[in-house]
């Protein structure tokens, strides 16, 4: 098992008070944990004394301590990727090992079972036809989507985008779009992209049609390797192609109008597969094959980040910057204009007495600064705390608290420790006022 190496750990009994989460007919009116400003870490591994468990871990984001309280999974036996609800009630969390995906829900208010839409019982966990990387909770606050690439669907090539009723537990549609891996919804939720493996299309999905007789999927072809998109309104997006680093041919970003027979503008880069939109300003990161890093490491390849200004459609750095390599999936921008850049199957680093090295990133806005935390591990989930210079962070299946003002761990004698493998991690609060 896995711990944070930092001073000050605070450990937590193994004798955890638990909220079972399977389907027993009932659930707690309260949250037992009694936080009222928290952030949920999944972890498959949190000990019991006797075993371990399946788990969410409650920590209190205003003051940076775990509580004694857990949500146990059960049913739910790998707990990883997850994702909130825009009103921040439901969790869903995917649990994928072997042949058991997952999905179990999670009521934040009662830190319990989500009650189903009956009112009779709680949702029980369920089976979606496959792993998947990417899913979301759509703006009704109870249909779920997730890319399942490997979905068997007969007499065609595996892949859907598997649809799913969280009030009932229950998957009510399953789309066939080949090899889907990644799903991007429209800000007023009418629309689904889709992105695939090895293709240089896009699948535009219809909400408003799921469910009837109409074909709900309109395929859209001209890009390279696509594999996000970021909306910079309901109908507009930004494409982010892949390119070379996925097996294309030029990569970067393609601007995109729903209902357009093709891509418009493209601005070359040499990696896009991930980033963030603030404000003009469009943060892209990708691996461009063969990079190299430069002096100061013992890396041999590297990533990098570009800043696009949107309204030009021009890069404003003048020349790209290094982070660390790896497919990047993850950015959040945390306070002090500091921005967290993750990723997975990186270039690790881990010399005794010397380099440590992993997949995260610390870019700073201000003055352009990179940081690599000494961190080995792949970067699986990044959570800013809002009204906090604060940063949680799961790397290597250690959970971290990073300190904006100075790009490191939180100094502080109550660092966490989460026992276990911290996979991903949400906050389910508004901030104190």
């Amino acid at each position: 098992m896995k711990r944070a190496l930092v001073s000050g750990i605070v450990l937590i009994v193994a004798s955890a008070a638990f909220v079972s989460c399977g389907y027993n007919g009932s659930s707690s009116q309260h949250k037992l944990s009694g936080v009222k400003f928290r952030a949920l870490v999944s972890n498959p591994l949190l000990p019991t004394g006797t075993g371990t468990v399946s788990a969410l871990n409650i920590v209190n984001a205003s003051k940076d301590v775990l509580s004694a309280s857990a949500i146990s999974l059960s049913g739910a036996p790998h707990a990883g990727l997850m994702a909130i609800s825009p009103n921040l009630k439901l969790i869903a969390v995917f649990s994928g090992q072997g042949q058991n995906n997952s999905i179990a829900t999670i009521d934040t208010t009662t830190e319990s079972a989500a009650t189903d839409s009956s009112g009779k019982g709680t949702v029980p966990t369920f089976s979606i036809p496959g792993a998947t990387e990417s899913m979301f909770i759509a703006n009704d606050n109870i249909t779920a989507y997730a890319a399942v690439p490997s979905a068997p669907i007969v007499g065609q090539p595996s892949g859907a985008v598997v649809v799913m009723d969280l009030g009932t537990g229950t998957v009510k549609a399953t789309i066939p779009v080949t090899g889907a891996h990644f799903v991007v919804q429209s800000p007023d939720g009418n629309h689904v992209l889709v992105f695939s493996d090895n293709s240089d299309s896009i699948t535009v999905l219809d909400t408003i049609l799921i469910g009837t007789s109409q074909d709900p999927r309109t395929t859209v072809s001209g890009f390279d390797r696509p594999v996000w998109a970021i909306f910079s309104d309901d109908t507009s997006a930004f494409i982010f192609n892949c390119g070379p680093e996925c097996g294309g041919t030029a990569a970067g970003i393609a601007t995109f109008d729903i209902g357009s027979p093709g891509p418009g503008p493209k601005l070359a880069l040499g990696g896009a597969t991930y980033g963030l939109l603030d404000g003009a300003t469009l943060y892209v990161a990708g691996t461009p094959p063969n990079t190299p890093c430069g002096s100061g490491t013992a890396a041999t390849t590297c990533g990098t980040l570009n800043l696009v200004d949107t309204s030009s459609m021009t890069i404003t750095n003048s020349s790209p910057i290094i982070i660390t390599d790896g497919y990047h999936d993850r950015m959040q921008m945390g306070a002090n204009g500091r921005l967290f850049i993750g990723s997975h199957s990186c270039t690790n680093i881990n010399v005794s007495g010397g380099e440590v090295r992993g997949c995260l990133s610390i870019f700073n806005t201000s003055n352009s600064g990179v940081v690599v935390p000494p961190q080995v591990g792949d970067a699986t989930g990044i959570a800013p705390i809002p009204g906090r210079k604060v940063v949680y962070v799961c790397q290597g299946g250690v959970f971290q608290i990073f300190d904006t003002t100075t790009d490191q761990l939180l100094v502080q004698t109550r660092q966490t420790d989460i026992v276990g493998q911290s996979t991903d991690v949400k906050v389910v609060d508004p901030p104190p006022s």
